[in-house]
């Protein structure tokens, strides 16, 4: 058993390339002996992931606040507090906070996927 302190969390922001707006990402589960790695990502009013996919899919859980997520071809959908998000390993997808409420969700994937994410290009305003 480990129990990771609060304190100890590796907390970062999200880079550029990945992310549109303020997103921090903290690093809850990270442990090479467990097949799971999850962050808790806190985004801005506005703020978003590029289009991106998970080899080994993705579990969204939405804590706080209202966001979109979006998978490509499909609609925007709004997500709130207390939902869950199940996206399918290599479903190209973005998820983000709304333009006037914050929003922070617990992301969980393979560790292994990790890894194997694919990052694509930004989502254009007016497409969200």
């Amino acid at each position: 058993m480990e129990i990771n302190s609060a304190d100890a969390l590796n907390t970062f922001r999200g880079p550029a390339d990945r992310f549109s707006g303020a997103v921090w990402l903290e690093e809850l589960a990270t442990n090479p002996n467990v097949d799971l790695h999850a962050y808790r990502v806190n985004f801005a009013p506005g703020g978003r992931t590029a289009w991106h996919a998970h080899a080994g899919g993705q579990l969204l859980l939405v804590v706080a606040g209202v966001g979109y997520v979006q998978e490509r071809g499909g609609p925007v959908r709004e997500i709130r507090a207390g939902d869950v998000v199940t996206i399918a390993p290599g479903e190209e997808h973005w998820h983000g906070a709304t333009e006037d409420s914050f929003m922070c969700h617990i992301a969980f994937q393979h560790a292994a996927s990790d890894e194997a994410i694919t990052w694509l290009d930004h989502v254009r305003d007016g497409a969200a």
